[in-house]
């Protein structure tokens, strides 16, 4: 009996063509940025990266660096923490009103919302579209010029880009759940925060929870890239580290950020867990 010819995949070709028009595009981009990666092994650029990294060891580790790496990280985590939560402050009633899940006319199958209803949440989403796509960096620039150096800069900077963000993924996740036992309480005569509390937000706090201390996580390691603008904590004294050639000094600070990191990312692991 003769071997049946192996199956051919039906989708090589399109992989195959798609790849290749990948690369095609993908060329002329490395070309414009000018990307080289073999520089950094060039003979004198090898030799100054080896005496360059050679700096960043012995850590620093005396004790009046250490206060003022203990009171930078503070500073980082009071940063991070304080502009998650005005963040929140901010992402929580604008998803309620960005979200149609609470819409009465939600209810109906041909139901068409009003359009009171409908230029609210395009106000509010345009809104949330504005403060998330300024960088935080951005915004620490504006603050630091408006209200001085230090971590007020820092809180604010987060709070705006961070409540577009939550706004937006709270809107989605109060969309994205099952909405029968809100349809259910709404039709039933319940309020729409009675609806919320009872219906929907059991649902819906799971995800919002553990994105909420994701974005905690990110609000730490951008507290620390604003902290170059300005705006206190770690980032602030990597900067006056650097500019002084302190190798050891920065290694200590880059050792205790990646701590926190880890320390967030525990965290958040722990949460979740505890919520299944």
């Amino acid at each position: 009996m003769l071997n049946a010819p192996a199956p051919r995949d039906p989708a090589a070709w399109p992989r195959l063509l798609i790849t290749g028009a990948a690369l095609l595009l993908l060329w002329p981009g490395v070309a414009l940025s000018e990307f080289d990666i073999f520089v950094l092994f060039n003979g004198a650029n090898a030799s100054l990266m080896a005496d360059f990294l050679a700096g960043f060891w012995p850590l620093a580790h005396d004790l009046a660096f250490l206060a003022i790496l203990g009171k930078a990280t503070l500073e980082t985590l009071a940063i991070a923490t304080a502009g998650i939560t005005l963040a929140w402050l901010i992402a929580f009633p604008a998803s309620l009103l960005a979200t149609r899940a609470l819409s009465i006319s939600a209810l109906h199958c041909h139901g068409s919302p009003s359009w009171q209803g409908r230029l609210l949440r395009t106000v509010v989403r345009a809104i949330l579209v504005v403060l998330r796509s300024i960088p935080e960096i951005v915004w620490a620039l504006l603050f630091v010029r408006a209200v001085g150096l230090g971590p007020t800069a820092g809180v604010l900077a987060i709070a705006i880009t961070y409540g577009g963000m939550l706004g937006k993924v709270y809107a989605e996740i109060f969309e994205s759940v099952p909405n029968q036992p809100t349809r259910a309480l709404l039709l039933a005569g319940s309020s729409r925060l009675q609806a919320f509390a009872y219906g929907l937000l059991p649902t819906a706090s799971d995800e919002m929870i553990s994105y909420t201390v994701y974005r905690w996580e990110c609000a730490i390691r951008a507290s620390v890239v604003m902290g170059f603008v300005g705006a206190g904590g770690l980032g602030q004294q990597v900067d006056l580290s650097l500019r002084m050639f302190a190798g050891g000094e920065v290694s200590s600070l880059l050792l205790t950020f990646l701590a926190l990191v880890i320390g967030a990312d525990l965290i958040s692991r722990l949460l979740r867990e505890t919520r299944l």
